[in-house]
C-alpha cells in the first residue's frame, strides 16, 4: 500500500490552500505518512498473528488450538436441586358442591373476601329441587295414610285375638263346664228317681209304664252328659286350636303389612328429606373463619383453567367438585415439579431455601409423589414429579399462588477434590481426565463422586494441583471404545457368529452412511443417487458452525473425522472439503 492515497485525501480536505513542495511542513508531513501508515499495517498483521495464535479455533480452517487448563484443588461442594413452584396452603378445607347432579351458580362471594364461620358464600339454583319436593311431598302423606291403616289393621287383628282367647273362649269353655255339671246332676237325679220308681213298681205303687219312662229318663240324661262332654272337648281340642290359628295369621299378616308400609313410608320420607336436604345445600356457607379463594387454579398436568370448570356466577359446578378453598395462611407450603432425572436425589426432612418475591425463607421437604404428574400437550413427553416443601414457622403476609423458587439442598462435601464439569468425559461408562504432565497430557480414568451444574466430586484418579484439559480432546459421543460382549447378543441368524459384520455389510453401512450425509460432490449423487444437504439446512441456530447436537443422525458416525480441528464443531470449510476426504463411520474404538 503506498502513501500516495494518504496525501492525496490529505489534500482533499483542503482543496483550496496551495500546494507547497517546497515547505517543510509538507515534507516532514509526507515523512511522517509515509512512516506511520506501514507501522499501523504491520501492527494490524501482528495482532492478527497474535489472535489467530491465541483462537486459532476460531477461525476455519486454523489447526492451532489453546491449551485450557485447571488447577486440581480442594473446596466445598454443595450440591442442590432447584425448581420453581406454586406457594399454597399446607392445610387447605375444601368447600364442594353438595348438591346430587350438581347445578348452576345463582350467586356467588367476591373471590379472596374475608368471612365468618356459616357466612353465605354461594347460592345453587334450586328451582328443579323446588319442584321435586312438591311431588314428594304428595308421595309422602299416601305412603303415611296407608302406614296408619295399615297400623290400625294391626291393632284390630291383636285385639281380636286377645278377644277370643282371653274373653270368647273362657265364656264357651264356662258354658260346657256348665253344661256338662247340669247334665250330670240330671242324670244322678234320674237315676234315683229310677231306683224309686222301681221300689215301689215292687210295691205295685206304680205301674210298669211309669217304670219304663223313669228308666227312659235315665237314659236320656246319660246321653244329655255324654253329648255336654263331647261339646266340652270340642271346644278345648278343636275350636280353640283353630280360631286362635285363624286369628293368629290375621295378626301376622297385619303385622307384616304395616311393616311393609312402613317401610314404604320412610322410604319416602327419606326422599322428602333428601331433597329438603339439597335444597338446603344449594346455599353454600363457610365452614369456618378465613379468606375464600376461587378453585380455579391450573391443574398438575399443566392445563390452564379454562379447561377446567370455572367458579363464577352462572357457571354450572358438578357434584362434589370443589369450589372454594378456605387456606390456613399460618402454614404455607411450595408445590415443585422435579424432572425424572432429579427425583430420585430427593429425601423427605431435606433442607430448603425458599425465594418468594425477594423474601427468603427456610423448609424442609415433607413428601415426595411416587407417580409422575399428568402430560400435557405442552410438556411433550417430560416427566415430572411434585414435591411439597413445608415453610418453616407461621407466616401471615403469604398468599396462595405465588411464584416460589426452591433450592432444596441434596448434599454437601467438606474439603474435597473438585474439577469442573468440561473437564470430564464420560466414556464407555468410564468418567476421564486429560491430565498435563509436562508438555503431554495422559488421559486419566477417575471416579466421580456427587456434583452439580458447575463442580464435580473427583474420589480417584486426580490429587491436589495437578492440571487437567478444560478442553478435552475426545468427546463423549462416537469417540468411546465399545466393550468386548454385544449388548444384544451375536446378532440375527445368519450372522457371522462373533458378532462382527461381514465385508458386504460394512460395504453396505459405509455406502448408506456416506450417501445419508452427503459425501458425494454437490450436485451429483453419490454411490447412490442421494443429493448433499445443505450446510444452512443443518446449521439450526444459524452460528456458522454445525454442533453434534445438530448433525442427523447418519453424520453422527463419522462427526469426529469431520471435526478436523477437533473444537466440537464443523464449520463450512470443514464442511466444503468432506467430500476429498471420503469420510467413512468411525471405528468402535481408537
Amino acid at each position: 500500500m503506498s502513501v500516495a492515497p494518504v496525501t492525496s485525501a490529505g489534500e482533499g480536505l483542503s482543496p483550496q490552500r496551495p500546494r507547497r513542495s517546497g515547505s517543510g511542513r509538507s515534507v516532514v508531513g509526507r515523512l511522517l505518512g509515509r512512516l506511520v501508515v506501514p507501522a499501523v499495517l504491520v501492527g494490524t498483521a501482528f495482532g492478527g498473528w497474535r489472535l489467530v495464535q491465541h483462537y486459532g479455533g476460531f477461525f476455519p480452517g486454523s489447526q492451532t488450538t489453546t491449551r485450557l487448563t485447571h488447577v486440581v484443588g480442594r473446596g466445598n461442594l454443595v450440591v442442590t436441586v432447584v425448581e420453581s413452584g406454586t406457594l399454597e396452603s399446607a392445610d387447605n378445607r375444601d368447600v364442594r358442591c353438595l348438591v346430587i347432579g350438581g347445578g348452576t351458580i345463582k350467586k356467588i362471594i367476591p373471590d379472596g373476601t374475608h368471612v365468618k364461620e356459616g357466612d353465605e358464600l354461594a347460592e345453587i339454583d334450586s328451582a328443579a329441587i323446588d319442584e321435586q319436593i312438591l311431588q314428594q311431598q304428595i308421595l309422602f302423606e299416601k305412603a303415611r295414610a296407608v302406614r296408619d291403616q295399615a297400623q290400625n289393621d294391626l291393632a284390630a287383628a291383636r285385639i281380636s285375638l286377645r278377644e277370643y282367647v282371653e274373653g270368647t273362649y273362657q265364656k264357651d269353655r264356662q258354658s260346657a263346664d256348665a253344661a256338662v255339671t247340669v247334665a250330670e246332676e240330671n242324670l244322678r237325679s234320674a237315676e234315683n228317681t229310677a231306683v224309686f220308681t222301681e221300689r215301689m213298681f215292687r210295691k205295685a205303687y206304680v205301674t210298669k209304664l211309669q217304670l219304663e219312662a223313669q228308666q227312659f229318663a235315665v237314659k236320656r240324661a246319660q246321653l244329655d252328659l255324654e253329648t255336654a262332654k263331647t261339646a266340652k272337648r270340642v271346644l278345648e281340642e278343636f275350636t280353640f286350636t283353630k280360631m286362635k290359628n285363624d286369628l293368629e295369621t290375621l295378626v301376622a299378616t297385619a303385622e307384616a303389612k304395616s311393616k311393609s308400609e312402613q317401610a314404604a313410608f320412610e322410604l319416602e320420607e327419606s326422599k322428602l328429606n333428601r331433597l329438603k336436604t339439597q335444597k338446603a345445600n344449594c346455599k353454600v356457607s363457610a365452614p369456618q373463619d378465613g379468606m375464600v379463594v376461587y378453585a380455579n387454579e391450573s391443574s398438575s398436568s399443566g392445563r390452564s383453567s379454562s379447561d377446567r370448570p370455572k367458579i363464577e356466577e352462572g357457571a354450572i359446578v358438578r357434584e362434589s367438585q370443589v369450589m372454594f378453598r378456605l387456606p390456613d395462611l399460618s402454614q404455607m407450603q411450595v408445590k415443585v415439579t422435579v424432572h425424572e432425572s432429579k427425583v430420585e436425589s430427593l429425601r423427605p426432612d431435606m433442607p430448603a431455601s425458599i425465594n418468594i418475591q425477594r423474601r427468603r425463607f427456610t423448609g424442609y421437604v415433607t413428601s415426595v409423589a411416587n407417580q409422575p404428574e399428568p402430560l400435557s400437550f405442552m410438556s411433550g413427553n417430560i416427566k415430572k414429579y411434585a414435591a411439597l416443601v413445608r415453610i418453616d414457622g407461621e407466616q401471615h403476609d403469604l398468599r396462595p399462588g405465588m411464584t416460589a423458587e426452591v433450592e432444596i439442598l441434596v448434599d454437601e462435601r467438606k474439603d474435597v477434590l473438585t474439577v469442573p464439569v468440561q473437564c470430564l468425559v464420560e466414556q464407555a461408562g468410564k468418567f476421564y481426565c486429560w491430565k498435563v504432565a509436562g508438555a503431554d497430557v495422559v488421559k486419566t480414568e477417575v471416579q466421580i463422586g456427587p456434583g452439580d451444574d458447575r463442580s464435580v466430586e473427583i474420589r480417584a484418579g486426580l490429587a491436589e494441583k495437578d492440571e487437567v484439559l478444560q478442553n478435552p480432546p475426545e468427546k463423549s459421543e462416537g469417540s468411546f471404545t465399545a466393550p468386548t460382549n454385544r449388548k444384544f447378543g451375536a446378532g440375527p441368524r445368519g450372522s457371522a457368529g462373533d458378532g462382527a459384520a461381514t465385508p458386504d455389510d460394512r460395504a453396505k453401512s459405509e455406502a448408506s452412511t456416506s450417501d445419508a450425509a452427503g459425501g458425494g460432490g454437490a450436485g451429483r449423487g453419490p454411490r447412490g443417487g442421494g443429493s448433499r444437504p445443505d450446510f444452512g439446512s443443518l446449521d439450526k441456530n444459524a452460528d456458522g458452525k454445525i454442533g453434534r447436537d445438530e448433525a442427523p443422525p447418519q453424520m453422527q458416525a463419522f462427526f469426529g473425522r469431520l471435526d478436523a480441528d477437533g473444537d466440537g464443531f464443523v464449520t463450512q470449510q470443514e464442511w466444503n472439503a468432506m467430500p476429498s476426504r471420503s469420510p467413512r463411520p468411525e471405528p468402535a474404538g481408537r
